[in-house]
């Protein structure tokens, strides 16, 4: 009986469950991660969100959460050529505290930060609303230092597990979901409290991420080096 049982608990997929969930989490908190920082496209899609309507500026988010996961899937395949690599905990823990690093510049780059707006005239039509997502795509396509982000967030996170197909796709599906829930809350937002939203409101949200991450990063550090993991 003892036998049965124990042959049972191993065939349960629990184990796999557990990693869906897990991957799941992480994949939907890179994702806002990487599209909170309010770069040009934040501030395109601010403006098109005060010019244009909400889901104007949310179109405008969708282009950008597309183009983000693109690169994501890039990054990670990156990643999973060495995936030997990976798996030593030696290295693992290097690569931890190097995302750590990378992720505190991130967050004093994002803190002095203060992007410039960008004029457009204004057209309410159905295919400028599909143009809004082709423009979103572009913006966020052209800076392929979202890179650099992808990987530090993959390294702090253990993000990549090697030989678990599964959990990695609903991985990679929730970062989309993640990107899309930030450009969803954010023009929400823009909606809700229109008036205050110029320039120096942007700047103000940049401040705010900015010590955000340089907080959560300085914890993962700390946590990092001690062996320790938040994820």
């Amino acid at each position: 009986m003892v036998s049965i049982s124990v042959n049972l608990m191993q065939s349960m997929p629990w184990q796999q469950t557990i990693g869906v969930l897990e991957m799941m989490v992480k994949g939907f908190v890179i994702g806002v991660a990487a599209s909170a920082p309010m770069g040009p496209v934040g501030i395109l899609c601010v403006q098109r969100s005060l010019n244009k309507g909400r889901w104007f500026g949310f179109a405008t988010g969708v282009g950008a959460a597309v183009s983000d996961i693109l690169y994501a899937i890039f990054t990670g395949y990156g990643l999973s050529i060495v995936s030997d690599f990976l798996e030593n905990p030696t290295y693992s823990l290097w690569i931890k505290m190097a995302g750590s690093v990378m992720m505190l510049i991130f967050g004093i780059y994002t803190f002095h930060s203060r992007p410039k707006s960008r004029k457009e005239r204004v057209v309410r039509t159905k295919s400028s609303f599909v143009n809004n997502v082709v423009s979103g795509f572009f913006v966020t396509l052209s800076n392929p230092l979202i890179i650099l982000l992808f990987l530090a967030l993959f390294g702090q996170m253990s993000f990549i597990v090697p030989n678990m197909v599964v959990p990695q796709i609903f991985g990679f599906l929730f970062i989309l979901v993640g990107a899309l829930f930030w450009w969803f809350v954010l023009t929400k937002l823009v909606d809700k409290l229109h008036r205050r939203f110029d320039e120096r409101g942007v700047w103000k949200i940049n401040r705010i991420i900015g010590v955000v991450v340089i907080v959560a990063s300085i914890g993962a550090l700390i946590t990092s080096f001690f062996g320790l993991s938040l994820f």
